[in-house]
């Protein structure tokens, strides 16, 4: 016997609302001068961010000065690099990129990260699966010497409790370096060491994201660096506009990598665009490479990056 369904008239739904788009338009330009024609070595470029849930990139574009040869590739990590090849020589080397990222989930409620995590890891000291201790790996390995133990006599300034709540604790910390070291810019290349940055109480993003990486890896947590681009909606409330930007972000068990931007005391990554997921600040610099002649050569570097709102209604369709 076949069962036979009545037709019943359709029920009319409400369309589910429209998520919110925030288009981003990235200018990121890099200009290397010397002070007469030098050869250049291979540049590799890490310039070009990944779609995700929350993310699409729209359109992207890489603009050599003079005309060089990309070759694309992944690295260990899965981030998109060209390496770039050039022939002849130059007083001058242009790397420009332009992106169109669109972001959304601007209308949705906030995440409730704590009621996300995993019952087991709530609060802390908590001990991270044998499978997930396998997959973090290195992001559990501090990768900065401090035989006696700052890092974590410092954070244990914060712990309210023994256990104490695991995101709390996060965003304490996250606060304090944001309230309590002061912001400096800083042209020259390198990234102070951790107690660097304790002792001087001060730093750049990327002091402030590797200080948080590194106290977080001392109290267990699996924690990794990530870099990108920062759209400030409210200049006078952010730092880090006109560069790339530098952030941590932390796993915790079914909540998944949760980003906390210790320069700006944020938690959340809204106004934050990835480029480049690493274990170390040495591995995300945005171009690395060389040039052939003498040091003195080397005039200077200017770097300029621009992060602007789109409206989506002067997007062209598709």
């Amino acid at each position: 016997m076949i069962a036979r369904m009545s037709e019943a008239a359709p029920t009319e739904l409400s369309p589910p609302p429209a998520r919110m788009r925030d288009v981003l338009a990235v200018a990121h330009s890099t200009i290397y001068r010397y002070a007469r024609p030098v050869g250049l070595g291979p540049q590799r470029l890490m310039l070009r961010p990944r779609d995700s849930h929350d993310t699409r990139l729209l359109s992207a574009s890489l603009t050599l000065s003079p005309p060089g040869k990309l070759r694309w590739f992944y690295d260990v990590f899965g981030n998109s690099i060209a390496l770039a090849e050039f022939a002849g020589t130059t007083t001058e080397l242009v790397i420009r990129s332009d992106l169109l990222v669109e972001r959304f989930g601007g209308n949705e409620p906030p995440r409730d990260i704590a009621a996300e995590i995993a019952s087991e890891a709530r609060a802390w000291p908590f001990a991270y699966s044998r499978d997930d201790r396998a997959d973090l790996g290195s992001m559990l390995v501090p990768q900065y010497a401090d035989p006696q133990g700052r890092l974590l006599r410092w954070a244990r300034g914060f712990v309210a409790g023994n256990p104490t709540p695991t995101l709390g604790l996060l965003k304490d910390i996250n606060a304090s370096i944001q309230a309590g070291f002061i912001y400096r810019a800083r042209e020259e290349a390198g990234t102070q060491t951790p107690l660097q940055t304790l002792d001087k109480g001060s730093g750049t993003c990327r002091d402030f994201a590797v200080l948080m990486i590194e106290t977080c890896r001392a109290m267990g947590f699996g924690a990794r660096l990530i870099s990108g681009y920062l759209h400030v909606r409210d200049y006078g409330t952010a730092q880090g506009a006109g560069s790339t930007h530098a952030w941590c972000e932390v796993y915790l068990p079914q909540a998944g990598w949760i980003s906390f931007d210790p320069t700006n005391g944020v938690v959340g990554g809204r106004d934050l665009i990835r480029v480049a997921t690493v274990r170390d600040i040495r591995q995300a610099a945005p171009i690395t490479g060389s040039f052939i002649g003498r040091p003195t050569d080397f005039l200077d570097m200017e770097v300029s990056v621009h992060v602007t709102q789109v409206s989506p209604e002067a997007l062209p369709p598709g």
